[in-house]
């Protein structure tokens, strides 16, 4: 039997532009590999202003970096495997109250984050409500390395598979592992300025009934607060909302086969 040729794809009539031309970028830059504001601007017919402010909401959401020479490249969010339907969903869903009260509690942005291969996918944040604060982070994906969500998770895997993962990776894999063993020591990751200048963050592993890791709490901060709060309330809080998922989990109110490609 022939089969049907697909129907052509026409511009959505209403489609808002700024959409479209932030969507047309990332294709550039995933064909390109490397774009400045001016080639943007010009490959996409606006101004430079509003070409820098379409890069930066990319950049934001990880679909694109910016290089010491000011080039924007793609970002890790750019490569990203989709989640598995459902999964991820119920997970989340479990977590909320847990993580919206520890938000609360301390007055921090709270992250949900899973491991993916290499790389730290944020699930889900509930954003703080002070007027220095540290934005929304859903969606972004970031190398699991330099991310304290990320390094709780790692730390977690045999030394094998960690050298798996990195072994096409210029990390320096002997000074990873040395943060690695201090996690697991301390039972907590920290992440002082080390994505962003001026934040800082702490995350826990939320593990499931047979002691593996699954996922992370991260309870992200400004680095002006982070001295003063971390070693008081803010890891005793997290450890609570941690226990209290974990509690979840054991008891099976959700399918947890969360998938972790490595």
């Amino acid at each position: 039997m022939q089969k049907r040729p697909a129907e052509m794809i026409r511009r959505p009539e209403y489609a808002p532009r700024s959409v479209d031309n932030a969507l047309r970028l990332l294709q550039i830059l995933r064909d390109t590999g490397a774009l400045r504001i001016t080639d943007a601007a010009r490959e996409i017919g606006v101004a430079p202003s509003t070409a820098h402010r379409l890069l930066a909401a990319l950049v934001y959401r990880g679909f694109a970096v910016q290089d010491e020479a000011h080039l924007y490249r793609p970002g890790p969010a750019i490569g990203a495997r989709p989640a598995e339907h459902g999964r991820y969903r119920a997970f989340v869903e479990l977590c909320r109250p847990h993580i919206e009260r520890l938000c609360a509690t301390v007055g921090e942005t709270v992250n949900l984050i899973v491991l993916v291969g290499d790389e730290a996918r944020f699930l889900w944040t509930v954003e703080a409500s002070a007027l220095l604060r540290i934005g929304d982070r859903q969606g972004q994906v970031l190398p699991a390395e330099i991310t304290a969500g990320g390094q709780i998770l790692l730390a977690d895997l045999p030394d094998d598979e960690l050298a798996r993962r990195y072994e096409a990776s210029d990390v320096d894999l002997e000074g990873l592992r040395k943060e690695l063993a201090a996690a697991r020591r301390v039972g907590f990751a920290l992440n002082v300025e080390r994505t962003e200048r001026g934040v800082s963050a702490i995350a826990m592993a939320v593990r499931d009934a047979t002691g593996t890791a699954i996922a992370s709490v991260a309870v992200a901060m400004p680095s002006v607060r982070y001295r003063a709060r971390m070693r008081a309330d803010v890891l005793a809080r997290a450890r609570e909302a941690v226990q209290a998922i974990e509690a979840q989990v054991a008891h099976g109110t959700t399918p947890l086969e969360l998938p972790d490609s490595g």
